[in-house]
């Protein structure tokens, strides 16, 4: 069975459709599988265990100058790729006008069927298109997590029941920074000579695409400094010049610190999964550590860790949430409570 899925963007929601791909092969070990994202995301699934071909689109880029030579060019070569397989089964899991397109443009094999979203859940965007499309518009319920919305359409869509248990299927791969073309030690972080002292390293995600989801300059700074008193040295990873900014201020003054350079995102997978563990921020970065099953506190400002953060599942990762922001102590409490790997 041949099944393409449609998931475009953005970084989490990547993350967040992996486990339905892992249940899919539970339930139809030799189906193989096609995703449709965006260029940017697309070495993440290219990750993603059991997915056999990554189609790259750039559907962002080509809506800034939709009727240039690039453009035409680039959209014929992006739909002679897209149907060069015709689908049994073409799951839309993002329920966006523009991932409706990607479905109808896909080709279906004699008596393939088209499969989306009939209603918006909360939290979540849907629009119109995505129904008009499917052969088959799934109702999902309104209250439903990221995670579950993708688990429960393919299982739907596929007629198995969703399995109890949870897997990403996100593979990382040895750290290599040679291959990475980065000065970092195998170890991201370690420092020469005392390795031994060391009981591991945690990065700190500080970073996030919107304002009203960080946390303090000073609780990060506080935090940095129970983890080196605890024996943790830490490393910041960061993806603007703003945010190398906020992570050379986290570190100042610390005595194990590293600030990563800037990293893509294949090799900032890899040099997350050396780590002891993560701490930050409802950030893409964040569910690449839940996938990594890596122990975890995500930090949330809004009581909307019920539809992104970790689920009941996930025994190594939680989530703190607090108006207007968690404090230091709550975030050390859950720390100090999540289970080490191994």
């Amino acid at each position: 069975m041949k099944i393409l899925i449609v998931k475009l963007s953005s970084l989490g929601d990547v993350v967040h459709a992996m486990p339905a791909v892992q249940d899919i092969l539970r339930a139809l070990p030799d189906a193989h599988i096609d995703w449709v994202v965006e260029r940017g995301f697309a070495p993440l699934a290219q990750r993603c265990r059991g997915v056999r071909r990554v189609i790259a689109s750039d559907l962002r880029r080509w809506r800034k100058a939709p009727f240039s030579h690039e453009t035409r060019r680039a959209w014929g070569a992006f739909k002679a790729e897209l149907q060069q397989d015709a689908y049994d089964a073409v799951i839309d899991l993002q329920g966006l006008t523009k991932s409706a397109l990607v479905a109808w443009l896909a080709r279906l094999s004699p008596g393939g069927q088209r499969y989306g979203l009939a209603n918006q859940t909360e939290g979540s965007s849907f629009e119109a298109p995505a129904r008009w499309v499917a052969h088959q518009a799934i109702t999902l319920p309104a209250r439903s997590h990221a995670v579950t919305r993708s688990r429960e359409l393919c299982a739907q869509a596929l007629h198995y029941r969703v399995p109890h248990e949870l897997s990403f299927g996100l593979l990382a791969q040895p750290w290599n920074p040679k291959r990475a073309g980065h000065g970092l030690a195998p170890e991201p972080g370690l420092e020469t000579g005392r390795r031994d002292a060391l009981r591991g390293w945690v990065a700190l995600v500080h970073g996030t695409s919107r304002a009203d989801k960080q946390w303090p300059l000073a609780h990060w700074r506080e935090l940095a400094q129970r983890l080196n008193d605890a024996g943790f040295g830490v490393v910041l990873p960061h993806g603007s010049p703003a945010e190398r900014q906020t992570a050379h201020d986290i570190a100042q003054g610390l005595a194990r610190a590293q600030v990563w350079p800037m990293l893509s995102l294949d090799a900032l997978t890899d040099a997350l999964a050396t780590c002891h563990g993560v701490i930050g921020v409802d950030s893409g970065l964040s569910h690449i550590a839940v996938a990594l099953d890596l122990p975890h506190v995500q930090i949330y400002n809004f009581d909307t860790a019920w539809r992104t953060g970790p689920l009941a599942e996930s025994i190594r990762q939680c989530s703190v949430f607090a108006r207007p922001t968690p404090s230091v102590d709550a975030v050390w409490q859950a720390w100090l409570g999540v289970p080490p790997r191994g």
